[in-house]
């Protein structure tokens, strides 16, 4: 017999008339929240997931205690999957095993037995084959489940019941960090030093107005399980704690190590946090072929049960801080850790909080934990005291009980009659073993209700006090820190302190030359050479027919050599580039591209952050700094502006301590004035440093004044003390100079 057909009415009653973007977005907005608080944001109270806290709960059950011998991982595996986390096995697994490492962790939840994976990027073992228990750490988040300290909720399946949070006596959120990719959001959390976070919370805890900059004193910083040095300035930590978002650069940590032959080789012991150490050696030893790093000659990876990275150098004469410069900015031996605090607010509501905010999460957790702990324990010792006060009464009078229950059919009525007792106390009087009944439990007992009543009225001044709470709650804080603390193996800090690395200017060629002491030898005609060595006689040099000697000054093959030119340019010659001592040299001309019509008017090494005092043939200069003089290419670097009566005459080094001015022009006047007076410029003209009226300057000198003015009298130096009658303010005329001062008109 054929189907009827069902109504038209019934093959619609499952349609809904809505928009499709309202129905998609409520549906994904459903499908996000899921995301974001059952599997990817940590709970602010006890800083896990719903996976770890699940793998947590099933070893308690399992009865995995630290002190318990461990079972096979597969075994714990099972349970959480098949009573709390309906997921694959192998992520459970995944998150287990990254509770157990020691170098993904900071403190440990889960103490693996086995081959649970190492820094290189190996994975673990199967599940068959490893063996976990809980860690001590894993057991103080769990301390007081079985107290009623938090709320239960049905499983996935509603066989059984687990808990939404841990009590959590461990800070386990900023101590061990988080991470994880939601919809639309995502956390970032690093681990923390425990002693440093129990030790602000007691500030916290005795000063109610703490400031993120007073918690900033005492937690410095992450504290990562792989060590490394925190190169963060401590302005962009506090600020990244004040926001909850920022990052953190850590570098490796090394030591020069020293071979035979004067070779040395750097060790690398301990490497930036979630830096695989095998990818590690691979980078590196990629740059190498592709000669991006060219003082690095080799890498090799020499770990044991240690960090031993070996980097071997091209040559013994390379820096071995600027090497290591140049592999931080190539590799990830520097590496940042983005900081993103977000996470679930009392388990429900995503907020990225700041450091102490964090903080005071937990310390409302632990005060709500303590209450209901509390609540439970004073019902506990209420019932133990009523049972109890029902044993003293059979002690007083325990024939005539002996006899209600040997000739009464409902002896439990008569036993609450006879003696005003409460259906607790006669249930447990019924349950009574006769061995109980000697004289010496009578004792015992009565010892017990001392006990407990003095137990009593402390949970109860407790749970009528906030302030006895908050004192409690700072004693187990204190227990915490003491447990691990400084001295103790896994509360010492790991990760330094450091401090950010100052900007370097890393030439890779000028890196690997090798310094060694030299002479440079200029001559009045312009030739220039480099003879090996310090302390040569100048009187031995030898100069072509009718040339002589300009400057000659000693300085290292790794220098810059600066000339200052008449036409108001700066050249750079590195010392490699200068040709050798043999012979007379060649001219300075042909390494940078000096103009026939302009000399040379002093040339010396260049060092950073001096201050030179320029000037001109008409008396016009000003300060310039070192850092702005050096130049990138042959034709030099324009810093004084010349006209054709204007040509640079003087370059001078300003010492320090130095803070006037002496000039003395051809008309043989001199004057002194304050250095303040000279503006400090990039490039430019500059001011009127002394005033002439048919005449130009000849020389000039920065002095102290308190020790007077010195100027070199044919070969005796000699000492103004008292400079004052020449002291005037700059762009003055001057006055004719001391008695004694040479007709060169120049100081030396």
């Amino acid at each position: 017999m054929a189907r009827k057909t069902p109504p038209a009415t019934a093959q619609h009653d499952n349609i809904i008339e809505a928009p499709m973007a309202g129905l998609l977005s409520g549906r994904y907005l459903s499908y996000a929240l899921s995301t974001i608080m059952s599997r990817s944001l940590p709970d602010v109270r006890d800083g896990l997931k719903p996976v770890h806290r699940r793998v947590l709960f099933a070893m308690y059950q399992l009865k995995l205690a630290p002190n318990l011998p461990p079972k096979k991982s597969a075994r714990v595996v099972g349970d959480v999957i098949g009573k709390f986390h309906p997921h694959g096995d192998q992520s459970v697994y995944d998150a287990l095993v990254r509770l157990a490492q020691d170098f993904a962790v900071r403190y440990p939840l889960v103490d693996g037995q086995g081959n649970f994976g190492n820094i290189d990027g190996d994975n673990a073992a199967a599940m068959r084959y490893t063996e976990s228990r809980l860690t001590e750490v894993a057991i103080a988040l769990l301390e007081g489940i079985d107290d009623d300290a938090v709320d239960f909720r049905a499983t996935y399946d509603g066989d059984t019941l687990e808990p939404i949070v841990l009590p959590s006596n461990f800070p386990n959120l900023l101590a061990n960090g988080s991470s994880g990719i939601a919809v639309g959001m995502a956390t970032n959390i690093p681990p923390h030093n425990v002693a440093e976070l129990c030790e602000a919370m007691e500030l916290m805890l005795d000063k109610k107005s703490t400031t993120i900059d007073d918690i900033c004193k005492i937690v410095r910083g992450p504290d990562f399980p792989t060590g490394g040095i925190l190169v963060e300035s401590a302005e962009s930590i506090a600020e990244s704690y004040r926001t909850g978002r920022g990052s953190f650069r850590t570098r490796a940590r090394w030591v020069k190590e020293d071979l035979k032959q004067g070779t040395w080789q750097i060790i690398i012991t301990e490497i930036p946090y979630q830096v695989q150490k095998a990818k590690l050696v691979e980078q590196i030893a990629n740059l190498i072929n592709d000669k991006k790093i060219p003082m690095l000659d080799d890498v090799r990876d020499e770990s044991a049960e240690d960090m031993r990275l070996v980097l071997v150098p091209k040559n013994r004469t390379v820096d071995p801080n600027l090497m290591m410069e140049a592999i931080y900015r190539a590799s990830d031996l520097e590496n940042r850790f983005s900081l993103n605090m977000n996470v679930l607010e009392n388990g429900l509501v995503p907020k990225v909080m700041n450091i102490k905010d964090v903080l005071q999460a937990w310390l409302n957790h632990r005060q709500d934990v303590l209450v209901r702990r509390s609540n439970h324990r004073l019902g506990e010792v209420n019932h133990r005291l009523e049972v109890l006060a029902g044993y003293l009464i059979v002690y007083l009078n325990i024939d005539e009980v002996i006899k209600i229950i040997r000739e009464s059919d409902e002896p439990r009525p008569a036993l609450m009659k006879k003696f005003g007792l409460t259906e607790v106390q006669a249930e447990a009087i019924l349950n009574m073993r006769l061995r109980s009944l000697r004289k010496l439990e009578e004792m015992e007992i009565r010892k017990e209700f001392d006990g407990l009543e003095k137990e009593k009225d402390f949970l109860e001044k407790l749970l009528g006090s906030e302030s006895k709470q908050w004192a409690e709650i700072k004693k187990q804080i204190g227990i915490t820190k003491k447990l691990y603390g400084p001295t103790t193996a896994l509360g010492a800090r790991r990760t330094t302190i450091g401090k950010p690395p100052a900007p370097v200017t890393i030439d890779l060629n000028q890196v690997m030359v090798d310094k060694e002491p030299m002479t440079v030898i200029l001559s009045a005609k312009g030739w220039i050479r480099a003879m090996k060595g310090h302390g040569i006689n100048r009187g031995e040099l030898k100069y072509k027919e009718g040339d002589y000697e300009q400057f000659v000054f000693e300085a290292q093959t790794t220098d810059k050599i600066v000339a200052f030119a008449s036409n108001g340019r700066f050249y750079t010659i590195t010392g490699d580039k200068l040709p050798p001592g043999r012979g007379l040299g060649e001219p300075v001309r042909l390494i940078v591209e000096i103009p026939t019509d302009a000399d040379i008017v002093e040339m010396f090494v260049w060092a950073p952050e001096q201050k030179l005092l320029i000037a001109n043939r008409e008396g016009k200069g000003f300060i310039v700094s070192s850092n702005d003089i050096l130049a990138q290419t042959k034709n030099g670097k324009q810093i004084m502006s010349v006209d054709d009566n204007g040509d640079a005459i003087i370059c001078r080094t300003i010492e320090k301590g130095h803070n006037y001015v002496a000039t003395i022009g051809n008309n043989r006047k001199m004057l002194a004035f304050p250095l303040d007076q000279v503006p400090e410029l990039n490039k430019g003209k500059g001011v009127i440093l002394q005033k002439f009226k048919d005449g130009e300057l000849s020389d000039l000198k920065t002095f102290n004044l308190k020790e007077g003015l010195t100027f070199l009298s044919g070969t005796r130096e000699m000492n103004v003390a008292n400079v004052k009658e020449w002291v005037g303010e700059r762009a003055g005329a001057g006055k004719l100079p001391p008695n004694g001062f040479p007709r060169s008109n120049r100081f030396q």
